[in-house]
């Protein structure tokens, strides 16, 4: 059994974390983190948890935790993970971080888009937790930057089309969707019921943090500078992301070439899923799982391609995907605590 820690329980991503994680088979968690619950059940943050996990919340004492955990989940807010991640790290554990703070490998860009870096000398040691990508990388790793949501559904849905240079990235343009739980527990009203429900808005429009994330990745895979026009939406709903990418083709395929490209691809890819020819992703098909839908058509009409990835914001895009990262520094079985079918409907 792998003795874990949970940094940060009492968000959306820490209750996701600690779902997953009360039915790995190996894993023991023996510590939640939460200033808000300090001193109380977690349970009495998140009911759900009752009977499965009733561990009383303590304050983040690095020292106290890494005594008694030696892997660590940080499922806190950019800025406050890479105010503790270092100890951690010379406490002699290894870490999971849930946050943006080692995603960037550039200070600057890190700067530009959040603010100062504390710790960027970790920056180059960091490992992108994207294991279809850096499975090889993850394993030895003792920090991994486990990616953003956004990122995730990107990434995966274009990856083989920027392998082959089969786009034209200069045409690229992403729309992506996503459920409410993207935006944190905290109380904020443009998450309140009565401004959400009903309705559906673009939000961070050419200014979403993300950004920056998305272009390194996609510029690692076609092997120059990628710069991306991104528009993220709120849907009205409580989990899920929908990625649709729009490019030129430099080689014209069918679609039944491209389901074939992504077929071969992602054949021994435990948690992509590439639908048919005909057939496009819903959200509703992966909530509460690990797992990504991608559907593709080619216009033959305007010469371009279509790639729909959907998502669990929650899961594959945060905990799901964190939990994955753990099973490979682990050195189990990818797929532990994660196989299960979508709770639908």
């Amino acid at each position: 059994m792998f003795k874990v820690a949970v940094v940060g329980a009492s968000g959306y991503t820490g209750v996701e974390l600690l779902r997953l994680l009360v039915h790995h088979p190996q894993a023991d968690i023996v510590s939640v983190t939460s200033r808000q619950y300090q001193g109380q059940p977690i349970s009495c943050a998140f009911p759900s948890l009752g009977g499965f996990c009733d561990l009383i919340c303590e304050q983040l004492d690095v020292t106290a935790i890494a005594q008694r955990a030696k892997i660590i989940f940080t499922a806190l807010p950019h800025q406050q993970a890479m105010a503790v991640i270092p100890d951690f790290l010379k406490a002699g554990c290894r870490v999971v971080d849930l946050s943006a703070d080692y995603r960037l490998r550039d200070a600057q860009v890190y700067q530009a888009w959040y603010q100062p870096h504390t710790s960027p000398e970790l920056l180059a040691e960091a490992v992108y937790g994207l294991p279809e990508l850096y499975r090889a990388h993850i394993k030895p790793a003792r920090l991994v930057a486990n990616p953003g949501c956004y990122p995730t559904s990107v990434t995966l849905g274009l990856a083989p089309l920027l392998e082959r240079g089969l786009i034209d990235h200069r045409t690229l343009i992403i729309d992506s969707k996503s459920g409410t739980s993207g935006a944190g527990r905290g109380a904020k009203e443009a998450s309140l019921f009565c401004e959400v429900n009903e309705g559906f808005k673009a939000y961070g429009v050419a200014s979403h943090r993300h950004t920056p994330e998305i272009e390194q990745t996609l510029s690692a895979l076609a092997g120059e500078e990628v710069k991306i026009s991104f528009t993220p939406h709120l849907l009205p709903v409580d989990r899920g992301i929908l990625s649709t990418m729009y490019a030129t083709q430099t080689r014209s395929l069918s679609t039944k070439d491209l389901c074939a490209l992504y077929q071969q691809r992602y054949a021994k890819e435990p948690f992509v899923r590439v639908l048919p020819a005909g057939h496009l992703p819903n959200i509703a098909h992966v909530r509460g799982t690990n797992l990504c839908d991608i559907g593709l058509v080619a216009d033959e009409r305007t010469g371009r391609v279509v790639v729909v990835a959907v998502i669990d914001n929650l899961g594959k895009g945060a905990a799901g995907q964190a939990v994955q990262n753990f099973n490979l520094i682990a050195g189990l079985d990818e797929q532990s605590g994660l196989a299960s079918v979508a709770l639908f409907p």
